[in-house]
């Protein structure tokens, strides 16, 4: 499996704060109660790193209101081993 950051942003007003937790929370998924929010300080969106088999199965867990604004990025380690082929990458 792949890891992914999902992150999903929401207006800056309080009611689209509480509404974007309400619809996160109604969608069923684990998306709520794993999901980390900055609204309190000032960034309005959650994330979150969930482990799945692709990059379209992370975006299809945020719930089809804010699916179209995710963000879905796939997360890598790397290693001081892993600088050339990283390089090779980049320069492809």
């Amino acid at each position: 499996m792949a890891k992914f950051l999902i992150e999903v942003p929401h207006e800056a007003e309080t009611i689209a704060c509480a509404k974007a937790i309400k619809i996160l929370f109604e969608s069923g998924s684990h998306f709520i109660t794993n999901a980390d929010f900055g609204c309190l300080d000032g960034v309005h969106k959650s994330w979150l790193v969930v482990e799945v088999d692709g990059k379209d199965e992370a975006r299809n867990l945020v719930p089809a209101a804010y699916r179209r604004a995710a963000t879905v990025v796939a997360l890598n380690r790397f290693s001081d081993r892993d600088i050339d082929e990283l390089l090779k990458h980049h320069n492809s």
